[in-house]
């Protein structure tokens, strides 16, 4: 695995893996899931809110996911590490309020409270990254996995067309079905959520924001950057320096090598005395 110019990415899967980790060995996996009749209705526990993305309760979720931010990692690439870093704060701002939101006021009162779970995990980001990669990443072939067993007649025959993308996609759909209707919930908001910001349909003050350079890490490699421009400053005029010095050394010592041997004798006896 290679994370390279990823850092976000690189945190985003260490994150994800450590927490869960953390959560199974602390034996404190309750905290992170939201019932909206008991933790919102009952005990009045908002806090849930913004703490149900922070982590998985389950092995396979973990593995999943992790797989498939490993392999969206071309987003941070294309985009930088601070417009990456910024676009995951405001997802995650988004996706936390809007499905505990609409399960709450929408679908729990019209399932009669038989759908009021909403499972832990980062699954509304993660889907959030996905509407990016498949706006911005193109596919590098494709092949069609034909539905019958005879040889192929023709090009149209009945089959199902995949491309080199369709694994990262079965990757997040598993996600989206693993404790449905409330993953699928998470997931559908992150497509949008992620479609909105992509095309500006967002108030521009969520879309534009950025957060501190320091944060990944700029200011350190565009202060590394102007040091390593000096040095080379400096070694280009001393270089130059050097070269010059030469030539004048050169041009001095030239007369020297043209005495004859009797001018050379002459000036040694003068020096004698």
């Amino acid at each position: 695995m290679s994370f390279t110019n990823a850092p976000v990415t690189r945190s985003l899967v260490l994150g994800t893996i450590g927490l869960s980790i953390a959560t199974s060995l602390l034996d404190i996996k309750h905290y992170f899931y939201i019932s909206v009749g008991t933790h919102i209705w009952r005990y009045r526990q908002l806090w849930r809110i913004f703490a149900y993305q922070l982590c998985y309760t389950n092995s396979s979720e973990v593995l999943f996911a992790s797989m498939a931010l490993y392999n969206m990692r071309s987003i941070e690439q294309l985009w930088g590490s601070r417009k990456y870093a910024s676009f995951i704060l405001v997802c995650s701002l988004l996706t936390s309020t809007i499905p505990p939101l609409l399960m709450t006021l929408l679908i729990r009162p019209l399932s009669f409270g038989l759908i009021d779970f909403l499972p832990s995990g980062p699954t509304p980001i993660i889907f959030a990254i996905l509407a990016q990669y498949h706006a911005v990443v193109p596919h590098t072939y494709k092949y069609k996995v034909a539905l019958s067993t005879g040889a192929p007649t023709n090009e149209d025959a009945a089959g199902l067309t995949f491309s080199d993308k369709s694994s990262r996609y079965l990757l997040a759909l598993q996600l989206a079905l693993f404790q449905w209707p409330g993953s699928l919930l998470g997931a559908v908001v992150g497509w949008v959520v992620g479609y909105c910001w992509r095309n500006e349909l967002l108030p521009g003050v969520l879309t534009q924001w950025r957060i501190p350079g320091w944060m990944v890490g700029i200011r350190n490699q565009k202060r590394n950057g102007g040091f390593e421009g000096l040095q080379r400053r400096l070694e280009g005029e001393s270089s130059s320096t050097g070269a010059t010095t030469g030539v004048q050394t050169t041009t001095e010592t030239e007369p020297n090598r043209r005495r004859t041997m009797g001018q050379q004798l002459l000036d040694e006896v003068r020096g004698a005395f």
